[in-house]
This record gives structure tokens, sequence and C-alpha cells, in this order.
């Protein structure tokens, strides 16, 4: 895989200020995301915290995820429009990450998983035929609509009942960003893609019922 210029950029950004956060508590502490420090006005948090990471396993897992799916994106909607996706997709999962824990003053994350469930639900969206492969299933392809619409919904349930130390609301939160960035700036996929639009909108629609309900 040739790697786009602006990919290999991000990256190089991603580990630059991971590894200097590593290596300096203050810095870390004052660009992560905290819910506090965001309602006193801190809203660069929103975005310097998605260049952060906790340690070099969460680093590298995000950057090869970014790999593999980025220059779809990239391939189909040019370098500028996979810019907007990211960051969109960065402020989106941050967005949501605030919405719904707006009252934990203490709540805390980093990491770039919501930008990167952005750019993997938009090339889902892009190319819905794509079958995905992991390493514990090494002969098996997945839909790449089945992953996105079944990993959103396994996100819906981590924010039900707090799963694990994981920023579900960030990444689902990347993933509708994501979603609406490509068809704002790609509308024809509506009329081209219109089952799979419409598929991968259902964890959209359930977790927007749910919170209406007071369920989640």
């Amino acid at each position: 895989m040739n790697l786009s210029i602006v990919v290999i950029v991000i990256i190089v950004a991603n580990i630059l200020i991971s590894l200097k956060g590593f290596n300096d508590f203050s810095f870390f502490e004052k660009y992560k995301f905290h819910i506090g420090s965001i309602r006193r006005g801190e809203q660069l948090r929103l975005v310097t915290s998605g260049f952060l990471h906790v340690d070099m396993g969460h680093l590298v897992l995000n950057m090869f995820s970014l790999y593999l799916f980025a220059d779809v994106v990239v391939d189909y909607m040019g370098t500028k429009n996979f810019v907007i996706i990211y960051l969109i997709s960065l402020l989106a999962g941050s967005l949501l990450a605030l919405f719904f824990h707006k009252e934990e003053y203490h709540y805390s994350a980093v990491g770039a998983s919501g930008a990167i469930m952005g750019v993997i639900y938009s090339a889902i969206l892009l190319h819905p035929e794509n079958n995905l492969y992991f390493i514990f299933l090494p002969t098996v392809g997945i839909p790449g609509y089945v992953f996105g619409i079944g990993y959103l919904l396994y996100s819906i349930y981590g924010m039900k009942n707090k799963l694990g130390n994981i920023g579900h609301t960030a990444h689902f939160g990347g993933a509708v960003g994501g979603y609406f960035a490509t068809l704002l700036l790609r509308p024809s996929l509506i009329w081209d893609h219109t089952l799979m639009v419409l598929l991968l909108a259902i964890p959209i629609v359930v977790l927007f019922i749910l919170e209406k309900a007071g369920k989640i």
C-alpha cells in the first residue's frame, strides 16, 4: 500500500505528540480531553486530545487501523476531503463524549480512535462490498457494512453499560462524523449506495431513540 503524504503527516504528528505526552506529564495533562477543563473554556482539548495516546500499544493499534483504511478514503475523496473527514470525525467524537459526560467533571480521555472510526465508517460507506479480515479469523472475510453496524451497536452497548476503559462515545461520535461528512462531500452516494446509506444509519437512529427515551 502506497500511503498518501497527508496520511503519513497525520501518523507522524500522532507519533511525535504522543511520544511527547509519554515523557512529559504536564504536557499530557494540559492537552488531554478533560470535561472540567473544557467546560472552563479550554476547547482546544477537543482537538489536541486526538493526537495523544495512553501508551505505545494504544498508539500502534490506532495508527495501524488508520494505515489500513485511510487510502481508501483518499483514493475516493481526494486529499483535501480526507483531511476534512478526519478532522470532522475527531471533533464529532470529542463533542459526543462531551455531551454524554458533561456532568462528569473528572472524565478524561485521549486517542485518535474517534477520528479513525470516522475514516473507517467513511471507507465502508464508499466501498461497502469490501471484506475485512482479522488476525483471529484470517480466512473469513466480514463485509465492511456488517462490521460497521456491529461495531457501533456494540459501542452503544458499551456506552449504556460503561464497559471497560474505552471511549465508546468518542468512537461512536467519530463514526457519525465520518458518515455525515462523507455524504456531505459526496451526496451522490445517497443514490448510488442507497441501501448501504440506510443500513449504516441504523445505529445512529438507535442511539438517538435511546437518548431521547433516557435509556442511555
